[in-house]
């Protein structure tokens, strides 16, 4: 079996004082598409930014595609590890001032060097390579228009297409669909699918009903830690109901359970 793209033991990350995120132990091979689910305030961003190097663990062990990020990266480090990793943030984070095109055209950065990537210069075939991706997600017609004239649906496009032009190994999306219409959010998907072939996919899903179209394996976050880690055609909407419910709730329901307990018998809570 080939090396995991993903390995963390023992990872706690935090901030504040306060524990964001503490995995015993996961592992996410080659090619898997993985969809991230739980209530706000889980540790869902945060597993991404550990992931992309923004967020060095404070316990544990992280390591991915090949790189260890035990501890805070170089720059020269984060640029390598970034060549291989492509995000699909809620920001999307397109240069406003520029055109589709030259969106599209920033996915190649890491694979050029020297002044031509200072200065963003970049070849015919690197132009028609950024063409032919945004004829893939039909935004060929759009690509002189500058990024903030094109509409949310379209900004993701662009973000597609970026991805399509910078090949990386590991996609992190963070709720890509977020602010979208119901129609939008299916193509999105559909195209984020598309671009993350040949590739691993990591998507935090806000909404769940697109957990099929973008995931064959589901992990639920709670807290900062892994509550469930299961095929995708095994997550049911109780299972769901039960990680979204508030934890008052749960813990009033086990209340009861607790006082009817024996003295002297240990309590093991599942949470």
């Amino acid at each position: 079996m080939s090396a995991p793209v993903i390995a963390m033991d023992s990872l706690v990350c935090a901030a504040g004082g306060r524990t964001l995120l503490d995995i015993a132990e996961l592992r996410v091979q080659p090619g898997e598409r993985v969809g991230v689910v739980g209530p706000n305030g889980a540790g869902k961003s945060t597993l991404l930014r550990a992931l992309s190097g923004f967020m060095p663990p404070m316990h544990g062990q992280l390591e991915v595609l090949g790189h260890l990020l035990q501890t805070a990266l170089t720059a020269a480090e984060l640029r390598q590890l970034r060549q291989e990793v492509g995000q699909v943030l809620q920001g999307l984070h397109l240069v406003a001032r520029l055109s589709a095109l030259d969106n599209v055209l920033i996915g190649c950065l890491g694979r050029i060097s020297g002044w031509r990537h200072w200065s963003r210069r970049f070849t015919a075939t690197e132009n028609a390579q950024a063409r032919a991706a945004l004829q893939a997600v039909g935004l060929q017609t759009r690509a002189a228009t500058r990024a903030d004239q094109l509409s949310g649906g379209e900004r993701q496009k662009v973000a597609m297409a970026r991805l399509l032009m910078q090949q990386p190994r590991l996609i992190l999306a963070d709720e890509p669909t977020a602010a979208l219409d119901p129609a939008a959010a299916i193509e999105v998907c559909q195209l984020l699918a598309q671009a993350a072939r040949g590739a691993t996919l990591i998507t935090v899903v806000h909404n769940p009903a697109l957990l099929a179209g973008l995931a064959d394996r589901v992990i639920g976050l709670r807290a900062g830690r892994i509550a469930f880690d299961l095929p995708v055609a095994e997550v049911s909407e109780a299972l769901l109901a039960e990680l979204y419910r508030p934890a008052s709730e749960q813990q009033n329901q086990r209340q009861p359970e607790a006082l009817a307990t024996p003295p002297n018998h240990s309590i093991e809570v599942c949470s």
